[in-house]
C-alpha cells in the first residue's frame, strides 16, 4: 500500500509539474504574442504612408457632380469650411466652400467643385477630404519656376524643390505626418509674391529620400537633423537668415532645430502649423485610428515610444519656453484630434513676448490654411513682414 501511495504521489507531482509547465508556456506564449502585436501596431502607427490620408480620416461618398458643384455624404467633415483636396485611388480634386441655397437631399452636402486634377468623380466613389490641394510640382501645379536640388543630409541626399525669389531670407517648408512636399505648395504663391525664396524639403522616409535605419518615423526626434541640413544648404547658397515653416511633425522638427541646431541664431522665425508637442497623445491617437484593441494600447504605446526613441527622460519640444530666442507663430485649433492644442496654448501663454497663437476652429490636423486661406495668409503676412 505504501508503494502504491508513493506511486500515486509521484504521479500527482509529475502531473502538477507538467500542468504548471504547460500553463507557464501558455502564459509566455501569450505574453510574446501580446508584445509582438504591440510592436506591430506601434510600427504601423509610426509609418503613415506618404501622400495618403492619415489613419482615421473620414471617407465620404460622391453622390453627384454638375456645373462646378459636387454632392457628398453629409458629415462633420464634408461641412467643414474652406478649401480641401479630395483623394481616392487614381483621383484628385479640389473643393471649395459649402454652397447654400442649392437643392440637395437631407443626407448630402453640396460644395463648390474647383478642379478635378486627375481621375473621375463618379457617383459612388469613396473619397477622403485632405489638406493636400496641389499635386505635381511647383511648375506643373502653380506655374512657378523651380529647381530640383539635393540637400546633403546625414543619411544621404534629401530631395527638395527650390523656388527662387529676390530676398535673402529663405523660407524652409517641412511637411508632416502622412504628407509630402506637395502639401506646403498651398503657401508657395503667397511666399513667392512677397519675394521670399522657398526650399521645400523631403526628409528621411519620404519618396526619393534615405530610409531611416530602423524603418519608422520618430515624430521629429531624429528627423530634425534633416531640417538642420536644409538650413546649412540655404546659408551656403545665398540665404542670410531662414524662417522655418512646418506642419504637424514638420513643425515639431522646426522647433527642435530652433532648440538644438548650432545655426539657431540664423533662424529669424518659426511658423508652426498643428505642431505635435505631446507625442504620447499623438501616438495614442494614431494607434486608436488604426483600431488597436484597448487592452493592447499600453503595450503599443510603450513599444512605439521605444521604437521612436521617445524616452521618458527626453523632454518634448517646447517644454522649456525659456529656450526660445526667435518669434514664433502657431496656427492650431481645438478640433485637432491628432495633436492636442493645449500644449500650443501653454507655450503661447508662457512666452507672450515671442509666441503668437492663431486659433483656427473647424479644422482637422494640418489643415489650418485650408479652413480659411485668406485669414491664414494675412496672419502670415503680418508675422513675416518684420522678418524679411
Amino acid at each position: 500500500m505504501a508503494r502504491a501511495a508513493s506511486r500515486r504521489d509521484t504521479g500527482a507531482v509529475r502531473t502538477a509539474t507538467a500542468t504548471a509547465a504547460a500553463v507557464t508556456t501558455t502564459l509566455i506564449g501569450a505574453a510574446v504574442a501580446v508584445v509582438a502585436a504591440g510592436r506591430y501596431a506601434a510600427d504601423a502607427a509610426l509609418r503613415p504612408e506618404p501622400g495618403r490620408p492619415l489613419p482615421g480620416s473620414p471617407r465620404l461618398t460622391v453622390h453627384s457632380t454638375a456645373a462646378g458643384r459636387i454632392a457628398l455624404t453629409r458629415s462633420l467633415a464634408s461641412l467643414r469650411p474652406g478649401r480641401y483636396g479630395l483623394d481616392a485611388p487614381g483621383v484628385h480634386a479640389v473643393v471649395g466652400p459649402v454652397l447654400t441655397g442649392v437643392p440637395h437631399g437631407p443626407d448630402t452636402v453640396v460644395r463648390r467643385l474647383l478642379a478635378v486634377t486627375h481621375g473621375s468623380l463618379d457617383p459612388g466613389t469613396r473619397v477622403a477630404l485632405t489638406p493636400r490641394v496641389h499635386v505635381g510640382n511647383p511648375r506643373t501645379a502653380l506655374g512657378l519656376d523651380h529647381a530640383d536640388v539635393d540637400v546633403p543630409g546625414e543619411l544621404g541626399p534629401l530631395p527638395a524643390w527650390f523656388v527662387p525669389a529676390a530676398r535673402d531670407t529663405w523660407v524652409i517648408t517641412v511637411h508632416g505626418l502622412g504628407g509630402t512636399r506637395e502639401h506646403p505648395m498651398v503657401v508657395m504663391p503667397f511666399l513667392h509674391g512677397y519675394g521670399l525664396p522657398v526650399l521645400d524639403l523631403a526628409y528621411r522616409g519620404d519618396l526619393g529620400a534615405p530610409r531611416p535605419p530602423d524603418g519608422v518615423g520618430h515624430l521629429g526626434e531624429s528627423e530634425w537633423r534633416d531640417v538642420d541640413a536644409a538650413i546649412r544648404y540655404a546659408l551656403r547658397y545665398g540665404a542670410r537668415r531662414v524662417v522655418l515653416h512646418g506642419w504637424s511633425t514638420g513643425a515639431t522638427m522646426a522647433l527642435y532645430a530652433a532648440e538644438r541646431s548650432a545655426l539657431a541664431d540664423r533662424i529669424s522665425g518659426l511658423v508652426l502649423d498643428s505642431p505635435v508637442l505631446d507625442w504620447h497623445a499623438t501616438l495614442r491617437a494614431l494607434a486608436a485610428a488604426r483600431r488597436t484593441p484597448a487592452p493592447l494600447m499600453p503595450f503599443v504605446l510603450r513599444a512605439a515610444e521605444g521604437r521612436a526613441g521617445l524616452r521618458v527622460d527626453r523632454r518634448p519640444p517646447g517644454s522649456d519656453p525659456g529656450r526660445l530666442r526667435m518669434p514664433v507663430l502657431i496656427f492650431h485649433g481645438p478640433d485637432d484630434t491628432l495633436a492636442p492644442w493645449e500644449p500650443s496654448r501653454r507655450l503661447a501663454a508662457a512666452r507672450p513676448d515671442l509666441v503668437t497663437l492663431k486659433a483656427v476652429r473647424d479644422a482637422p490636423h494640418g489643415a489650418m490654411w485650408n479652413a480659411g486661406p485668406e485669414v491664414y495668409e494675412e496672419t502670415l503676412r503680418r508675422f513675416l513682414t518684420p522678418l524679411m
